[in-house]
């Protein structure tokens, strides 16, 4: 082949190659940092209480300051604005009226659990269980001998929240029962989604009693004088409590090249991980950088701390009232990089995914030009040009990045914040960090992968 004809092809043909062939080497360090970062950051935040809590306290670190409404802004200040303790805001104020819009990246913080019913106590054959309600699209299953923590909040009637963390580090844990296999032959004929019913994933407690004989529920009991002893609570302070049932495992390391990093909560905490580490870094935009981690996604983001709240209106409109800008200006002149998980090709399982059209582990992060089911039910769809317009700024701030699709179209689908962000006339594009067993309690992605979304999301903030 001659070298023209070499060239053309070069030219004309994709050149998809594996990250590891186009990273440069001395980024692999870098690589490494961040994701020791990231995974102290999902060790310290299963919860998206945790995670705001963490994320501020990494803001203040890093100079932001609280918004607070009327607050005088100037170019390069640095604000955060907290939404019940569940979501957060930041922006760092940009050189250019917001009038030119502003530069969004929009995750989401919350992840699938198990949560506590309102009256989850109860005792059954003397030992102690909680009743659970899960979270957002969990395959039950799952969710079954593995052991767990339990993290969240009681808010008592005075007013005081009580923050709790059961079996965390050292602590005994908790965990969810299953059928031996030798009585489980009739359960062996379900579908996996029958197998385990929703009203059967309850939490083991204890077995030890306390008390006299003649006394009932003495185990139940037992339960609550110890979270009484720690906590001060009572049976009903659980009707006011948020308590979330969560993996206990440690985010680790995998494979014998360390190559991947397996955890609870890698959707969508990588990329919120990324967009807010991105941000924390930032000075002197151009347009005013906002990252935006959002609560409620996994099951539609709906409430107050939802994408589809006017928690994120607010925000944007009292930076714009500040420059005397409105809303629907900055609006229509902003950009949102929607960055949340697609799926990584698994090759155990091809049937579901379209090959050519996949996200790959160590590609890069993901494009998704639309997410939805099916005929794209509930996408939000991409333009041609904004899909174009990120190509650009990730090509030029050498950001490795493939195109990628939730898998076959009658396969099923999904979405993300993605629909609500474009709804407000900003132009979205979805991206994120492809996983392996996403919504599992242990997810895998790819340290590559991770560190490109991070730097996807900074060339979105620095973009001109």
């Amino acid at each position: 082949m001659s070298e023209e004809r070499k060239a053309l092809r070069e030219k004309l043909l994709s050149q998809r190659k594996n990250g590891y062939d186009r990273i440069k080497p001395e980024e692999l360090q870098a690589m490494e940092r961040y994701c020791g970062l990231y995974k102290t950051f999902l060790q310290q935040g299963k919860t998206e209480r945790e995670c705001t809590r963490v994320t501020v306290e990494l803001a203040r670190q890093a100079g932001f300051q609280p918004y607070e409404r009327g607050m005088v802004l100037s170019a390069g200040d640095k604000i955060y604005r907290v939404n019940r303790d569940k979501s957060v805001m930041l922006a760092v104020v940009g050189r250019e009226s917001l009038a030119q819009g502003a530069h969004i990246v929009a995750a989401h913080i919350d992840s699938p659990r198990l949560d506590l019913k309102p009256n989850p106590l109860y005792e059954d054959s003397e030992l102690a269980y909680f009743k659970t309600h899960y979270y957002g699209g969990v395959r039950k299953y799952q969710w079954v001998t593995i052991p767990l923590e339990l993290h969240g909040v009681v808010a008592l009637k005075d007013g005081t929240v009580v923050p709790v963390k059961l079996g965390e580090g050292e602590e005994a844990k908790l965990v969810i029962t299953d059928l031996l296999p030798h009585l489980g032959g009739e359960q062996g004929k379900k579908p996996l989604n029958e197998a385990i019913p929703g009203e059967s994933l309850n939490i083991l407690l204890g077995s030890c009693p306390v008390g006299e004989e003649d006394e009932k529920d003495r185990v139940k009991m037992h339960v609550l004088e110890k979270l009484y002893e720690k906590y001060g609570i009572t049976e009903d302070d659980f009707t006011s409590a948020e308590l979330e049932a969560v993996p206990a495992a440690r985010p680790t390391d995998i494979g014998l090249d360390a190559s991947l990093i397996g955890a609870y909560g890698h959707d969508d905490r990588v990329c919120g991980y990324a967009g807010l580490q991105a941000i924390l870094e930032l000075s002197g935009p151009a347009k005013t950088a906002v990252c935006m981690l959002a609560d409620k996604e996994e099951i539609g983001s709906m409430g107050v701390t939802g994408m589809q709240s006017a928690a994120f209106d607010t925000f944007m409109h009292d930076l714009c009232d500040g420059q005397g800008v409105p809303l629907r200006a900055c609006y229509e002149n902003s950009f949102c990089l929607s960055c949340d998980v697609t799926a990584a090709y698994d090759p155990n399982f091809p049937e579901v995914f379209e090959k050519r059209n996949a996200a790959f582990v160590n590609y890069g992060i993901g494009l998704c030009k639309y997410t939805g089911a099916r005929g794209k039910s509930g996408a939000s769809d991409a333009s041609a040009e904004t899909v174009a317009y990120v190509r650009r700024v990730l090509d030029e701030a050498d950001v490795l990045w493939h195109i990628s699709e939730l898998g076959k179209v009658d396969a099923g689908g999904g979405g993300t914040v993605a629909m609500y962000m474009a709804n407000r006339n900003i132009a979205t594009l979805d991206a994120g960090v492809p996983v392996l067993s996403m919504h599992a309690p242990f997810e895998t992605v790819s340290k590559l992968d991770c560190y490109m979304t991070y730097k996807g999301c900074k060339a979105i903030y620095e973009a001109e």
